[in-house]
C-alpha cells in the first residue's frame, strides 16, 4: 500500500532540514488534490494553507503595472515572514503571469531558504524536467534543474529521486562543489 501524500509531504519536509533550499513541491495537473493534501499538511503543523492569488492580487492592485513586477518579490517576502512554519502555498499562478515578470520557481526558493516551504506547483514532473502548463500556453514554463524536493500527485510511491536526493546527499554535493570552486 502506498504512503499518503501528506505523510510523504511530512517526511519530504524533514529532508529539507539543512539543506540550502527548504522547498517542497507538490507537483499534479490541476484537478489531482494538491489542494486537500495541502490542508491536510497544514493542520498536521498547525499551519494554514496561503492562497498566493489572493494574498498577492489585493496587494498588487494598489500598484502601477510598471511597480508590479518590482514590489512582487518583496510583497511575496513579506507574506512568507507573517505566516507560520511550515508555510503552505496553494494557487501560485499570479506568479506565472507573463506581466509580472517573475520566474515563479526562483521566487519560491528564495522564500524557503529562511522555513520550511510546501507549495502546489500545477504542472507535471518527467525525465527529471519540471514542466509548468502545456507547450504553447503563454504561461509555460520548464525548468532542467529544480533545486527542490519534488513529490508527485500521480506518482503514489515516492519522492522523484532524480530531484530529491537525500539531505547527506545534498550537504556532499554542496561540500564538492565548494571545494572545487
Amino acid at each position: 500500500m502506498s504512503e499518503p501524500k501528506d505523510d510523504e509531504i511530512k517526511r519530504s519536509l524533514q529532508a529539507t532540514d539543512g539543506l540550502y533550499f527548504r522547498l517542497v513541491l507538490l507537483v499534479g495537473e490541476t484537478g489531482s488534490g494538491k489542494t486537500g493534501v495541502l490542508r491536510e499538511v497544514a493542520e498536521k503543523f498547525g499551519s494554514s494553507v496561503i492562497n498566493v492569488n489572493l494574498a498577492l492580487s489585493g496587494k498588487l492592485l494598489e500598484l502601477t503595472a510598471k511597480q508590479r513586477p518590482v514590489r512582487l518579490p518583496r510583497i511575496f517576502a513579506h507574506i512568507a515572514d507573517e505566516a507560520q512554519s511550515p508555510l503552505v502555498l496553494d494557487n501560485l499562478e499570479i506568479l506565472f503571469d507573463r506581466n509580472l515578470k517573475q520566474d515563479p520557481l526562483r521566487l519560491l526558493q528564495g522564500i524557503s531558504r529562511n522555513r520550511a516551504v510546501v507549495a502546489s506547483w500545477n504542472g507535471t514532473m518527467k525525465s527529471g524536467r519540471l514542466f509548468y502548463a502545456e507547450t504553447g500556453h503563454p504561461e509555460y514554463r520548464s525548468y532542467d534543474s529544480v533545486d527542490a524536493l519534488i513529490v508527485q500527485m500521480d506518482n503514489p510511491d515516492k519522492v522523484d529521486s532524480v530531484r530529491a536526493p537525500s539531505a547527506v546527499d545534498m550537504v556532499a554535493q554542496r561540500a564538492t562543489a565548494d571545494r572545487a570552486g
